[in-house]
């Protein structure tokens, strides 16, 4: 009985650890939700927050996801939205893949990364790498 489940198994583990090429990303991806807004709502000062300011908040969590959309374009090219001191700002990189699915975005001299953590066809989650740990994993859903 147990044999039975094994190359059900074995094929889920395939799947989840083979490496994601390009063109599997190339689309329009909408930001639908993100780990550090959970812990923003979470934290004391949020919970300690009047209704006025956890509105507040909830307006610039609202917007932030309404408005960070990736589109990955045929070729190696990425055309994003970005918050620049609280204004919305349309980025153009480079993305490398490597084969332990990590994504390289080259904005000019600045260089993010972010592991590919879940891929489906309708849904990718990243979750970033940086020196600075702890953001949390970011999903987004395929619209195009």
């Amino acid at each position: 009985m147990y044999l039975s489940i094994i190359p059900t198994l074995l094929l889920a583990f395939v799947l989840q650890t083979s490496q994601i090429k390009f063109e599997q990303l190339v689309g329009t991806w909408q930001l639908v939700h993100f780990e550090a807004m959970d812990q923003l709502r979470k934290s004391p000062q949020y919970r300690n927050a009047n209704a006025a300011m956890r509105e507040g908040l909830e307006y610039k969590i609202q917007n932030r996801l309404e408005n960070t959309v990736y589109k990955f374009v045929d070729g190696d090219s990425l055309k994003y939205t970005d918050f620049v001191r609280q204004e919305i700002v349309q980025r153009d990189a480079k993305i490398e893949i490597n084969a332990d699915n990590v994504l390289t975005i080259h904005t000019g001299s600045e260089t993010k990364q972010a592991k590919i953590v879940e891929f489906g066809d309708d849904k990718m989650v990243l979750e970033p790498i940086s020196k600075n740990p702890g953001s949390g994993k970011l999903v987004f859903e395929r619209i195009k």
